[in-house]
């Protein structure tokens, strides 16, 4: 599978959690929060550790794949402020939405810009087997969540 068909799947199913959380009630938010995480946690970590390496090796697209690892830490804090508190807690909506707005933002940049530039630093086959990789990679982690 190509790596941008198969982080675009990911954003999609991401976007959707985040669409089935508007007007949740606390349980049902809790629920989609913690699907939510454990989505994010095995994404992250093979564009971490397969994909943003493979952008960092080129001088046109380091800057993007270093700008990702930091938007992934942003998202990370805000979700450990989120695991730690109950979606009854008065501030858990405003840190869902900023938590909410970085995702989107996030995922925005990376599907207008990083994926258009890597489409132009890598091969087709690269991409193939880089999604190959990605693909094996978090079959892996799910087994392991």
């Amino acid at each position: 599978m190509n790596a941008l068909t198969l982080l675009r799947k990911d954003h999609a199913e991401v976007k959707e959690m985040l669409k089935q959380a508007e007007g949740a009630d606390g349980p049902k938010k809790r629920q989609l929060f913690e699907s939510l995480k454990r989505e994010l946690d095995v994404h992250e970590q093979i564009e971490e550790e397969i994909f943003y390496p493979a952008l960092k090796d080129h001088p046109k697209t380091k800057e993007l794949a270093l700008e990702g690892y930091e938007e992934h830490d942003v998202v990370d804090h805000v979700m450990g402020e989120l695991s730690a508190m109950s979606p009854e807690d008065e501030t858990w909506d405003a840190k869902w939405s900023v938590m909410e707005e970085n995702l989107k933002h996030h995922i925005n940049e990376e599907e207008r810009e990083m994926f258009e530039q890597a489409k132009k630093v890598f091969s087709d086959q690269e991409l193939e087997d880089l999604g190959d990789q990605m693909q094996q990679r978090k079959e892996q982690l799910q087994v392991a969540s």
